[in-house]
């Protein structure tokens, strides 16, 4: 023992006593000497939970069994040579030793090596879950229904406090503000919380008032996420009336709910994102529908314009080509009427000729048959003339008409040094419309060409 005192004789011997007093750190250092002799390179067996990966490469996790629990850390040098990779539910047996924290004051396991033992109990309870109700159909990709493109009401089943909650209204406000949304709270860890967010699932089923539902919470452990994991639960998201999002714990995570329900997020925030799409990308998507609305529709009009012309030129064709025929009938009717005025005319004339002739033949008088003959010439002169006066006026209508007729006939502009173009479709009017390489039909004063484009400018 340390201390300090006088020696007296015998019998008078008087001893001074003071403790032995040490620091914090020299106690902590002992202690560990203590322990890493006692325990190094040991195997220790139990479940692998509340499981972390640090940025720096490090594994912080426990190790426990029915009667204790064991913190461990196995560092980024050692955790690079791990075969197996510590997972919350994972039996493991580890291998390394004790050590002591000293700036907690707490002793931890450094393990250096892993070794699969099997299932824990909660990994088994989990598959087993996943078992029956994937055999029950629960998780078929069919019953799955989709979400709704543009939910007015959004229902959420998770606790009141925390980030979770606050990053998800965060979330749909900023992306859709105007939102109904309506939170059903519940724990979400805990005894009672499987019988509130049950509770939860089942109200917004009955009520109807929601399009959607996400329930959900952060991360952590395989017991931490265990209420996601229970029957109840699953067995209420499969059996709610509208679409249901799992969006619990992180990336990483899983639990039954996610397998059960009709869209699994990878974070609550994530959930968010994925049940209502920006209130601005769908006016984007209102307005792009507009545009091509609108160019359709001037497309449509452009369309029956096109019609209309056509059906314009058309009559009006039809009815130069009905005047023209009627007016050629009419010159023709004028012509056939003017011959058979003649020949009658002609006929009469020679009629009364013969019978002047033949009473100047009776009479062989020579001054009656000399005034007969002149009145016989003066007769044929007149008729002359008039004959040709009347031919001269009727030539000159049949000229004036078909003059008219040319005028009015298109096909007077091709003299002119015009021409008319066709394609399969009718006749060009817009050099647009046609494309290089179409064949097109060039229809002249005299003839047709068939053409072949090779530019449009």
């Amino acid at each position: 023992m340390r201390g300090t005192g006088t020696t007296k004789p015998m019998g008078q011997m008087l001893i001074n006593w003071a403790p032995t007093t040490r620091t914090v750190t020299e106690v902590t250092q002992e202690i560990r000497e203590q322990l890493q002799g006692s325990f190094s390179g040991i195997w220790i067996s139990g479940e692998v939970t509340e499981c972390k990966l640090a940025s720096s490469g490090h594994w912080y996790f426990s190790l426990k069994d029915a009667g204790a629990k064991l913190s461990c850390v196995c560092y980024r040098g050692s955790a690079f040579r791990l075969k197996v990779k510590p997972q919350d539910g994972l039996a493991v047996q580890a291998r390394g030793s004790i050590d002591v924290y000293e700036p907690r004051g707490v002793y931890q396991f450094i393990v250096e090596a892993i070794e699969p033992q099997g299932l824990g109990a909660l990994q088994l309870a989990f598959e087993r879950l996943k078992q029956k109700l994937d055999a029950e159909g629960l998780f078929d990709p069919a019953r799955k229904r989709p979400l709704p493109k543009h939910p007015r009401r959004i229902g959420l089943v998770t606790s009141p406090d925390g980030a979770v909650i606050e990053d998800m209204l965060n979330v749909l406000i900023r992306r859709f503000p105007g939102l109904h949304i309506r939170l059903y709270p519940a724990l979400v860890q805990g005894i009672g919380a499987a019988e509130q967010v049950t509770a939860g699932l089942n109200y917004f089923s009955e009520s109807g008032w929601a399009d959607v539902v996400i329930v959900g919470r952060g991360g952590g452990s395989l017991e931490d996420l265990w209420t996601f994991n229970e029957e109840a639960v699953a067995r209420a998201i499969a059996n709610c009336s509208v679409p249901v999002i799992s969006a619990v714990g992180h990336e990483t995570d899983f639990t039954i709910a996610d397998f059960v329900a009709d869209l699994r997020a990878p974070t609550p925030s994530a959930a968010a994102e994925l049940v209502i799409a920006p209130r601005q990308d769908l006016l984007d998507r209102i307005e792009g529908d507009f545009r091509r609305l609108e160019r359709w529709m001037r497309f449509r009009l452009a369309q029956a314009s096109d019609r209309l012309n056509r059906q314009g030129i058309d009559k009006a064709r039809a009815v130069i080509e009905r005047r023209l025929r009627r007016h050629g009938q009419r010159v023709d009717e004028l012509e056939i009427s003017l011959r058979d005025r003649l020949r009658r005319e002609i006929s009469a004339r020679r009629d009364r000729h013969q019978k002047v002739e033949a009473r100047l033949a009776r009479t062989d008088l020579r001054l009656r048959f000399a005034e007969a003959h002149r009145r016989l010439d003066a007769a044929t002169s007149r008729l002359g003339e008039l004959t040709s006066a009347r031919v001269a006026r009727l030539e000159h209508r049949r000229t004036s008409l078909t003059g008219q007729l040319q005028h009015l006939s298109p096909l007077a502009i091709l003299d002119r040094g015009y021409a008319i173009v066709e394609d399969g479709r009718g006749i060009v009017k817009d050099a647009a419309a046609v494309e290089a390489g179409a064949e097109l039909r060039v229809r002249l004063a005299k003839g047709r060409l068939h053409a072949k484009v090779t530019a449009v400018t």
